[in-house]
């Protein structure tokens, strides 16, 4: 393909980056990215994946805009309350950038519809809220062998690590083995978070989307990176792989997507 002198304006400060370049830009324009949740985390995250021109944007979310949300999911304004955030999304990721299309999921991700979607991309972000999203798209992930990008805050901290189990990486249950039972963890809405939390972090799942897809720099796959904004510290620790591991240890017990993916919440 080549470059619009539209498009080499619009991504020039990218084409300039040694490591980037006319080729790596290439690359993001031929890119597939799947955003699970169209919230928080993907909020500013579909933002910049449509800035740095990542040719196709999948947005996967069945929920409506409220006002409660405003605080920190920015791909949304006062004018979309009580509309399908997919198209809220839409609509604010095209006026950024007319060259991207934007796919739209208004659906709740489960164990029926996920792979189907999934087999359209090349790489997801999962910015999911709850516990049984999270492992679900885990374990879809791995079996479709798609690189998975996984975010997650609550209240003043967040959590961020690259999953690739098919490239012998640790998957998201050799960090959390199962979900914590039922009624240990906060109401989603009872708990709080800071508001700009959820933009550093979808900010990060961007960065390393773009490092997969370009392919620079070091991944953050087989580590954790927790962001304390009390704090202001970032600190980063090795996860190893789990030979135990119920989905990709050397004994997997977990071999299909008809376990109970039951809604829970919480980091």
């Amino acid at each position: 393909m080549e470059f619009t002198e539209q498009q080499i304006e619009r991504y020039s400060r990218h084409i300039i980056l040694p490591d980037v370049g006319g080729r790596g830009q290439k690359k993001l324009v031929a890119a597939r990215v799947l955003v699970i949740g169209a919230g928080g985390l993907g909020s500013p995250a579909a933002l910049y994946l449509a800035a740095a021109g990542v040719g196709t944007i999948g947005l996967a979310d069945g929920d409506v805009v409220d006002l409660s949300n405003l605080q920190r999911q920015i791909l949304h304004t006062t004018a979309h309350v009580g509309k399908p955030k997919v198209e809220s999304g839409r609509e604010m990721l095209v006026a950024i950038n007319p060259d991207v299309a934007i796919k739209t999921y208004q659906t709740t991700i489960n164990a029926e519809n996920i792979l189907g979607i999934l087999t359209d991309y090349d790489l997801i972000l999962d910015g999911s809220d709850t516990f049984s999203t999270r492992y679900l798209v885990n374990d879809a992930c791995f079996f479709a062998k798609k690189p998975l990008i996984s975010g997650s805050i609550f209240r003043f901290e967040g959590q961020l690590t690259t999953l690739k189990p098919h490239d012998g990486f640790p998957c998201y249950r050799c960090l959390y083995a199962e979900p914590p039972p039922p009624g240990l963890v906060p109401n989603c809405q009872e708990a709080g978070v800071l508001g700009v939390l959820a933009g550093t972090i979808g900010v990060l799942q961007v960065a390393e989307a773009i490092k997969e897809i370009v392919g620079f720099g070091t991944s953050l796959a087989g580590s954790m990176l927790v962001y304390d904004a009390l704090e202001m510290n970032f600190r980063k620790t090795r996860v190893p792989k789990d030979p135990e591991c119920l989905l990709c240890g050397e004994r997997p017990r977990i071999t299909d997507l008809s376990g109970d993916y039951a809604v829970s919440c919480g980091l």
